[in-house]
């Protein structure tokens, strides 16, 4: 008896350990298992027809990257497909590759990495490939930004349109190396101009269309994101104004035409550095929900505000995190309507990838910690989607050697 108890103790003990899914009566996970040895920098895409897609950077050895995808099939990841690989690339942990599905063509995908284009190091491209058979072959890539001068462009946004067109955002360094304004903040790099957020539409067959600047002067490094509401798509990411104020803002996209930046909500945030922690966005037809970052006021605090107009307008932001955040933030729509936001809570020895719901009175009940990981850079960003009534949570595990995992979970 004692010796089946020390057994049936043992088997409970190892499962514990193995999916580190911490006991909550509210939630339930599992884990989904990922084909991948050593990679990071993972990313989520849900299709319109409801297929979910994982992507991320395998590190084949110390010279050569390669991007792979895999999609949801009975609940298990099928074999890795790879996009393409480089010697040359530019892989970073806060700047990761993306993979997205045009809206009325599954089996038409497009994917983006970051390619060196010159000696400089921070002389980079954004380069991305198209595959019209599901991926089983990819097109030579191209660049979507036209400048044709080598400097930073990156932290890219792909956001599927109704016109059978994919629309791109990005950070665009093309500025930074004309001789007007001020130095670049963060990477210690002779810069001149400032920062630039552009935009460019591109078809199934990597034509490009309507390429503009959004806005001539943001934060250097933080994410971008975009989201699709009723009224057409809306940006999202952080500004810096000419006093180091570094707040989120928004442009929409309104009968053709972009709005002039507005902030989201006034933190009045001044840091003289990139914080490197972007916005989220979730959009669901004029429900706009956006999640930030602040370390305003010499206090660190993860942020929501809503929006029931598209972005025209938006609640008072309420603060959702548990007194020691780090950021790294994601949010999507429930099927309630409710905003479900995800960020990395700060704890002892670590951190704790975290979630909690928010509807237009601020947040419901109490934040759920989903799993443990760590707040250095190697730990990335966690991505969070919805699939099928749940959702899936991907995130890089590991300190020196890292790879990328992914729960299943309800609310």
């Amino acid at each position: 008896m004692k010796r089946s108890l020390f057994l049936f103790l043992s088997i409970l003990l190892f499962w514990a350990c193995q999916s580190e899914v911490p006991a909550e009566d509210e939630v339930k996970i599992k884990e989904i298992a990922t084909a991948i040895p050593e990679g990071g920098e993972p990313n989520l895409f849900v299709s319109e027809a409801g297929n979910i897609y994982l992507s991320w950077v395998a590190y084949l050895n110390d010279t050569t990257n390669i991007l792979q995808y895999a999609r949801l099939e009975d609940g298990v990841w099928n074999s890795p497909t790879e996009i393409a690989r480089g010697t040359d690339w530019f892989v970073n942990w806060a700047d990761f590759p993306s993979l997205a599905v045009f809206r009325e063509k599954e089996e038409t995908l497009a994917a983006h990495w970051l390619q060196k284009s010159a000696n400089g190091t921070y002389d980079y491209d954004v380069r991305v490939s198209i595959s019209k058979d599901a991926g089983e072959n990819w097109s030579p890539s191209f660049v979507p930004h036209t400048d044709g001068i080598s400097a930073e462009h990156g932290f890219v946004t792909l956001l599927p349109m109704q016109n059978d067109r994919l629309l791109a955002t990005w950070l665009d360094g093309r500025n930074t190396k004309s001789p007007a304004g001020e130095g670049h903040d963060d990477h210690k790099q002779e810069h001149n101009g400032a920062m630039t957020l552009r935009t460019a539409e591109f078809d199934v067959n990597g034509l490009l269309f309507e390429e503009a600047e959004l806005d001539d002067r943001i934060c250097d490094c933080c994410q971008t994101d975009a989201a699709l509401t009723s009224l057409g798509p809306v940006v999202v990411y952080r500004d810096r104004s000419e006093r180091e104020i570094r707040d989120i803002f928004i442009v929409r996209k309104l009968d053709g035409e972009w709005t002039s930046p507005k902030p989201v909500s006034s933190d009045n945030w001044r840091i003289a550095g990139c914080p490197v922690n972007g916005p989220a966005v979730a959009a669901r037809n004029q429900q706009l929900a956006v999640a930030w970052f602040t370390g305003a006021k010499e206090e660190n605090r993860v942020k929501v505000a809503l929006s029931e107009d598209a972005g025209a307008s938006f609640t008072p932001a309420f603060t959702i995190d548990d007194g020691n955040p780090i950021g790294r933030v994601d949010i999507v729509f429930t099927a309630k309507g409710e905003a479900l936001i995800s960020w990395i809570e700060q704890v002892a020895g670590g951190g704790e990838i975290r979630v909690a719901k928010v509807d237009q009175t601020g947040k419901q009940g109490k934040s759920i910690t989903l799993m443990s990981t760590g707040i250095s850079r190697q730990s990335g960003f966690p991505i969070l989607e919805t699939h099928e009534g749940s959702y899936i949570l991907a995130w890089t595990s590991g300190e020196e050697k890292t790879t990328v995992r992914t729960i299943q979970f309800e609310l």
